[in-house]
């Protein structure tokens, strides 16, 4: 594929105004197996010059305490995101003995699909960065009942192959020169 190819790849997949969904837990980990960080300015300003940009939503569990995400999130509210967030739950492992035992769960699955459908007049197309399978048969309904373009952007080893077949799909990798940080 051509360089050029790659900047205007999203393109070919969307038609008319553009709304994207972020799962923020997912993109992590996508970025984790990556070895490189997505530069979220870059990211949004690559949608603003490739698509007829609505809205940018971003969906992530807060800490609080964690000062660094603090003001990661307000930068991208800053410039432009719309911040979907609640605060970390710690989850106690039942089966172990230390209080400290168990696990953060932050999931905004439902927000993000509340959204989807609450603001479906409001874009033509949409763009969801993840990888989570349990998003199928949101996609399925926006598709057949609403008629919107789906497209689903993450990575090879985050993406579900539920979403593979009943959307539209882009490895992040093959954007890596627009987006990355």
């Amino acid at each position: 594929m051509e360089h050029g190819e790659n900047k205007n790849m999203i393109k070919q997949y969307i038609q008319g105004r553009v709304s994207v969904f972020i799962d923020a837990s997912n993109i992590y980990h996508s970025q984790k197996r990556l070895n490189w960080r997505i530069d979220f300015r870059k990211f949004l300003n690559y949608f603003r010059k490739e698509a007829d940009l609505r809205e940018v939503y971003y969906y992530t569990a807060r800490d609080l305490n964690y000062v660094k995400q603090t003001k990661f999130i307000n930068f991208l509210e800053m410039i432009g995101y719309k911040i979907r967030s609640k605060k970390v739950k710690f989850i106690k492992d039942k089966y172990k003995a230390k209080e400290r035992d168990g696990f953060h769960k932050g999931n905004l699955d439902v927000e993000l699909t509340m959204d989807i459908l609450e603001t479906k007049d409001e874009y033509d197309s949409l763009v969801l960065l993840s990888g989570d399978s349990d998003f199928e048969p949101l996609l399925q309904l926006m598709k057949m009942k609403y008629r919107k373009r789906c497209l689903v952007m993450a990575t090879k080893h985050s993406i579900s192959l539920e979403l593979i077949k009943c959307a539209k799909y882009i490895d992040l990798k093959k954007l890596k020169e627009q987006i990355q940080q």
